[in-house]
């Protein structure tokens, strides 16, 4: 394996004040956008006359994109710079932004979500920068920001979206992604310095990137529409198989080429591996809580005898101590990593998840229940997407940071997206018998689906366990950082 470029001198680096805030908000304007339609999924299948199983497009169109996307744009990072793929990473969710708010065909709408879901590369790019831009001491914490600030932007955009629909229509919640799109294009080429490790010996694996983008289509859109077309369908299941087939194939393509996209034996290593399983399992608790307890608080009182019957603004304000108690995980986060390791808060994280989600279950009775469980769940977020990172960055070399960052996103995604249709098939699958054509889940299969996350987030809180060493790849001249390659007890 070729050794990494030199790093920028550390007197050379510029501070995390002038870098970290502009990639801070490059990945919460992808964050508030992914999931700031979610809650208005309904309102816009009425608005565009668009049936219920086909408006999720809308949803699953993102997802697949930033699945497929992320990957590239942090593979092509590591071949050609960070910064310039920062660039097309935003240029995409602005584009996607704009092309939303000048269209009223849902076509069109949906060709501007796979547009905006290249956004999706913000994240591996942003850690790889802050790896090689900023000055060793403060690594740790601005990669436990920036990861952290992914689940800081979800809760932050389900608010927003509320507050946007009480004066005006859908179409400034696309005017929101164009102008944060904008300024975080601003400030990166503005604050963003070039970054010295570029790969120029790597290749570009175009059959790699092509298997992957086939796999993990097919993965996805089974998955999100699963609940729509019937888990036994011709469909679903001829796509499961494709899924597996092309899965297959991409892997002796990777095991094959001299420089292949993702390294497969680095994605092998304990601390990448296990880290990935910990991501996946807690897109899966979060996407899926967040789907969940927007539904309850929206149920109406009068017919269900359980929930609020809140408006979209008031069931995002209840998710709002999510966002909040992410902000807090990212600096006792890093300063976790930084004196015990990462393994400490990512199993907090997990744990946190877990309690969150059994509180839930057996007390919702009151607004309180639903502030303080999303509250303790944004900490435990939080304090896992920061210690991800740390994990993987102290097990790869810097040039494919970029790329192993990316993959542990896509699995996050993957994850939300296994989340939300199994939280949809457990409320679809347990509903009330009501003397009006509606449908609403019955209050025990509300208590099923928070089992359901608060056991994944306690699966994920295990997995670290597994991990026993994290072994920093060697770099010629600048060891990375004790806060990156020490364990947790």
């Amino acid at each position: 394996m070729r050794e990494a470029p030199q790093p920028t001198p550390t007197a050379a680096k510029p501070t995390s004040a002038r870098v970290l805030p502009a990639l801070i908000l490059a990945m919460l304007a992808f964050s508030v956008v992914q999931t700031a339609v979610v809650p208005i999924l309904p309102g816009l299948a009425r608005e565009l006359n668009v049936s219920g199983s086909n408006i999720t497009w809308l949803m699953t169109a993102n997802l697949l994109s930033a699945a497929v996307l992320t990957p590239l744009l942090g593979r092509f990072g590591d071949l050609r710079g960070r910064k310039p793929m920062l660039l097309v990473s935003l240029a995409g969710l602005v584009l996607g932004s704009a092309l939303a708010v000048g269209t009223h065909s849902f076509t069109w709408l949906v060709i501007a979500r796979v547009l905006q879901g290249a956004g999706g590369g913000v994240l591996p790019l942003a850690i790889s920068i802050v790896r090689d831009e900023l000055p060793r001491h403060k690594v740790t914490g601005g990669v436990a920001a920036i990861s952290a600030s992914m689940g800081v932007g979800s809760g932050l955009g389900l608010v927003a979206t509320g507050l946007l629909l009480e004066h005006w229509s859908y179409k400034s919640i696309f005017w929101m992604g164009l102008v944060f799109g904008l300024i975080a294009v601003a400030l990166v080429v503005l604050r963003v310095p070039a970054d010295p490790v570029v790969d120029k010996e790597g290749g570009a694996d175009p059959l790699g990137a092509l298997t992957l983008a086939g796999w993990l289509s097919a993965l996805l859109i089974a998955v999100s529409q699963g609940n729509h077309w019937g888990w036994t369908s011709t469909r679903t299941l001829g796509l499961f198989a494709v899924a597996a087939v092309v899965a297959l194939l991409w892997i002796l393509v990777e095991s094959k080429v001299a420089h292949p996209l993702v390294d497969l034996s680095m994605m092998a290593r304990p601390a990448v591996a296990f880290t990935n399983i910990s991501g996946l399992l807690i897109g899966f608790g979060m996407y899926g809580s967040f789907m969940v307890i927007s539904n309850f608080a929206q149920t109406p009182e009068k017919l269900a005898h359980y929930g609020f019957t809140a408006t979209v603004l008031h069931a995002g304000v209840m998710l709002l101590p999510s966002a909040l108690g992410s902000m807090v995980a990212a600096p006792l986060g890093a300063l976790l990593i930084a004196r015990r390791g990462p393994r400490l808060p990512l199993v907090l994280g997990g744990l946190l998840g877990a309690v969150s989600m059994a509180y839930l279950a057996l007390r919702h009775g009151a607004e309180f229940d639903l502030y303080f469980s999303s509250a303790v769940f944004g900490l435990g977020v939080g304090l896992a997407y920061a210690a991800m990172p740390a994990y993987i960055n102290g097990a790869v070399p810097a040039e494919q940071s970029g790329i192993a960052n990316g993959m542990n996103a896509v699995l996050r995604t993957v994850g939300g997206a296994v989340g939300t249709a199994v939280m949809s098939a457990i409320l679809t699958g347990d509903t009330l018998k009501l003397p009006i054509p509606i449908q609403l889940p019955t209050e025990n299969a509300y208590q099923s689906a928070f089992w359901v996350a608060g056991a994944m987030c306690l699966i994920a809180a295990a997995v670290p366990f597994a991990i026993r060493t994290v072994k920093s790849a060697p770099a010629p001249t600048e060891q990375p950082s004790p806060a990156l390659t020490k364990t947790g007890a």
